[in-house]
């Protein structure tokens, strides 16, 4: 499948020896999967070609790019046969923009990919072989469901520009919408662009280290209406800075909070580590079901509210608490896992790395009169063994890390503490698998999966996932 005859002769030899193909060669392929990434995958002799906007099922003409040893990129020239899911994207500069890479397949297409790509990750990596994987728990409304927009300001003609970064570059794509964004995060960094802009205030330029005015991030209170904006600058100074935060807060109903962040490293990341409060309040709140939450310009708070509370209701449902259990929650960030938790458990008790985050987890646990959550600062992977080693242990144990996964310290431990369930929340299916084979390598069995798509039009699917001991 998918070995057909050339579309041109080669203009270049091989920069890789032995390739069927050449880099600009022009060929036609039969796209047959998609990568975890959402490109097209198709093959031309047995050499794999990964095809950004190209779909299973569809027959294309594309141009290579770039060729490595065992694969390699081409770009979608034409759409000889398109797949029946294909569908226009909403967005005018969907194609330009890095933000989304699926829009050009139909929702119920990228609910089923999302839920392959589970599947995929749990047999090939992990080689878990027949657990059930839910279909993917989709939006009725999958637009505009993002609370949070961290927006890179730029210059063009003079003027300023904000938008999202085009694919693998750093060209700043200005647009007046995102339709995955809140519409107020647009409003924001369209008053923004044109307060500031009247007032002289120039753009951070990545090359130069000059200008000011870095990145613009929204923050918008889905419950509440409250939106926050943050500044971020490349120096202390914001002139005209009275004028500037009184004439956002009038031109943008429901604003809160104006906060200005400084960083002047040399540095793709985007917060420094000074903030301070310009107008208005430190924080804004959001509820989720029915735990509210205080949200600072820093605080880690997921995305997308209205899959949160289903993500999280799973989470809850899959620890099956009655009242008289302790939960530990590792990775537990602002509390958002561990409150859910608290208002069936006995305890909780959560850990995080960053300070910062403790902090709002402890002010968020006063917020909803929880005094059965105790949060604590250090790394999963040592404060739970530590825990465990001065005799605490755990019914429940949740688990919601980053991309990477969990730490395998950590994991040894779970298996040594034995706790009942373990209900691991993950954001990367790769990791996710493989940390499974551990927990079912050391006595678990994984029941099930449920993949929630939590960044709709995006590749990225978040999972929850139930173990129980294998005696029980």
């Amino acid at each position: 499948m998918g070995n057909t005859s050339r579309r041109k002769k080669r203009i270049a030899a091989p920069a890789v020896p032995n390739l069927p193909l050449a880099k600009n060669e022009t060929v036609e392929l039969t796209i047959e999967d998609l990568s975890h990434e959402g490109n097209g995958v198709g093959r031309y002799e047995g050499y794999t070609l990964f095809v950004p906007g190209a779909l299973p099922g569809e027959r294309i003409v594309a141009k290579t790019t770039k060729l490595k040893k065992q694969f390699g990129y081409a770009r979608l020239i034409e759409i000889v046969d398109a797949a029946a899911n294909r569908t226009e994207p909403l967005c005018p500069v969907y194609r330009r923009c890095g933000g989304c890479t699926l829009q050009h397949m139909d929702y119920e297409g990228q609910l089923a990919f999302k839920r392959k790509l589970v599947e995929d990750n749990l047999r090939r990596i992990g080689k878990i072989e027949g657990v059930p994987v839910h279909p993917t728990l989709g939006m009725k409304e999958p637009w505009r469901y993002r609370n949070k927009a961290q927006v890179p300001i730029g210059e063009e003609e003079g003027g300023l520009i904000g938008g999202f970064y085009a694919q693998r570059s750093h060209e700043i794509i200005d647009m007046e919408a995102c339709l995955i964004q809140h519409e107020k995060s647009d409003e924001v960094v369209a008053r923004v662009k044109e307060i500031a802009g009247k007032y002289g205030i120039r753009a951070y330029n990545e090359e130069t280290q000059h200008g000011l005015l870095r990145h613009v991030v929204t923050k918008v209170g889905f419950a509440t209406g409250q939106v926050m904006i943050v500044l971020v600058t490349n120096g202390d100074k914001l002139p005209h800075k009275e004028a500037l935060t009184q004439e956002l807060a009038q031109a943008i109903p429901g604003v809160a909070s104006i906060v200005q962040n400084i960083n002047t490293k040399k540095t793709n990341v985007i917060f420094g580590d000074t903030t301070r409060v310009l107008w208005g309040e430190e924080y804004i709140y959001d509820t989720i079901g029915e735990v509210k939450f205080a949200i600072s310009a820093r605080s880690f708070y997921q995305v997308n509210p209205v899959q949160t509370e289903r993500l999280y209701g799973k989470a809850l449902e899959y620890a099956a608490l009655m009242g008289d259990e302790n939960v530990i929650d590792a990775y537990c960030g602002i509390g958002t896992i561990s409150l859910f938790l608290a208002q069936k458990a006995k305890h909780v008790f959560g850990v995080e790395i960053v300070p910062d985050a403790i902090e709002d987890a402890k002010r968020n646990a006063r917020l909803n009169s929880m005094d059965n959550v105790t949060f604590a600062v250090g790394e999963a992977e040592t404060a739970i063994p530590q825990w465990y080693e001065e005799g605490s242990n755990a019914d429940v144990i949740v688990v919601d890390p980053p991309r990477k996964g969990c730490d395998e310290r950590l994991l040894d431990t779970i298996v040594a503490m034995k706790p009942e369930r373990v209900v691991y929340v993950s954001c990367n299916p790769a990791t996710l698998a493989r940390d499974l084979r551990i927990l079912e390598d050391g006595g678990y069995r994984t029941i099930e999966v449920q993949p929630v798509d939590m960044f709709p039009h995006t590749n990225h699917v978040e999972c929850c996932s139930l173990l129980v001991r294998n005696e029980n």
